[in-house]
């Protein structure tokens, strides 16, 4: 895709950063969008904090993510309270990845006394998160924004095996190639039917993985992955082969992990 149909779409962090569009779901307006940037070459992430000033902590954040996920401590950590509501099957072309945006009152997560509201999900090939240095075949990113307007992740791997009956209802209907979005009237989503059945986690604070990069994202990643078969993987690889951000320093941060 050259440079100016990747400027037709909004990258998933662009949106996130856009704190009032991100509150509304609405699409991003042309005055939101910033440069250019991909997952190799010259627009790759070794290039991302030069393409804008606002991709700035891209290279200078000292809490960034992706990270590969070695030492660990156990914590006695609140579990993840899931609580999602049906959402419409519309799933669009970022021009990065394939995302599914929320209305409001979707639902969310409460993580002890904090509650963050669902604010759309996407995807990773391979996922972008390690651990002990091995990444899955993919991993679903669900964003959650809490009250402040303070993000939250829970990183969902996919891992080779059976084939996936919540991924076949989106990945079925992924937009055309030079098509944006793919609204399937009356047809809804149950993202809890996604969800791993053990739902131990690993957390850290971290950063968007994406442009702008920005930091304070509390990322939860759970332990158990789900299933996709390869044909599923394929679906998604036939047009987005590699967006994976490579792994970040770990710096001064603890990895907690969940006793279960």
């Amino acid at each position: 895709m050259n440079k100016g149909s990747n400027r037709r779409h909004f990258g998933a962090a662009a949106w996130l950063a856009a704190a009032a569009t991100l509150a509304a779901g609405a699409p991003a307006t042309r005055a939101e969008e910033h440069a250019h940037w991909s997952y190799a070459g010259a627009t790759g992430p070794a290039h991302w904090a030069s393409e804008d000033a606002a991709y700035a902590t891209c290279g200078s954040g000292k809490h960034q993510s992706p990270i590969d996920i070695e030492k660990t401590t156990v914590e006695p950590l609140p579990p993840i309270e899931f609580a999602y509501q049906p959402i419409p099957l519309t799933v669009t072309d970022t021009g990065h990845s394939f995302q599914v945006n929320v209305p409001a009152g979707s639902g969310g997560i409460t993580v002890g006394a904090d509650h963050y509201d669902l604010v759309q999900f996407h995807f990773h090939r391979p996922s972008e998160e390690e651990i002990h240095g091995h990444r899955e075949s993919m991993v679903a990113h669900l964003v959650h924004k809490n009250a402040s307007g303070d993000l939250a992740v829970v990183a969902v791997l996919i891992h080779n095996g059976e084939p996936n009956a919540f991924l076949k209802e989106v990945f079925d209907h992924f937009p055309a190639k030079g098509t944006t979005e793919t609204k399937v009237p009356g047809a809804t989503l149950n993202l809890a039917e996604f969800l791993p059945a053990h739902r131990g986690y690993y957390t850290f604070e971290g950063s968007l993985t994406t442009p702008p990069c920005t930091e304070h994202v509390r990322w939860f990643v759970l332990k158990s992955p789900v299933h996709a078969s390869a044909a599923q993987v394929q679906q998604f690889a036939a047009r987005y082969p590699h967006v994976a951000r490579p792994v970040q320093a770990l710096n001064d941060r603890t990895v907690e992990e969940t006793r279960d």
